[in-house]
């Protein structure tokens, strides 16, 4: 039995340094929606977020040249975001488990 609490140990520290790396990746990516607007004939790229109750609007430029490559670094703060929930629910039930 002992075998199995040191590797359940030894997996909630590897999850605790798992979640400091997203942590600070999703702190290095862009948070919030794309919005696009157009005026005229040209399309525009917004990143729109909240801070507490207001919602923030940020201009990123022309959307043909930043919608693409702001699209796949949001999408990517997502997925981070969805692991690191994953990862503290692994976390609270190996804390269960193991008490140091």
């Amino acid at each position: 039995m002992s075998i199995i609490y040191d590797i359940l140990a030894e997996e909630k520290q590897k999850n605790l340094k798992m979640q400091e790396r997203y942590e600070a990746l999703t702190s290095d990516l862009p948070r919030g929606s794309i919005n696009i607007k157009k005026l005229g004939n040209k399309n525009y790229c917004y990143l729109m977020f909240r801070e507490g109750k207001k919602v923030k609007t940020v201009y990123v430029g022309a959307a043909d040249k930043h919608l693409s490559q702001l699209t796949k670094l949001v999408n990517e703060r997502n997925n981070c975001i969805k692991l690191l929930k994953e990862l503290r629910q692994e976390y609270k039930l190996m804390c269960k488990i193991v008490k140091d």
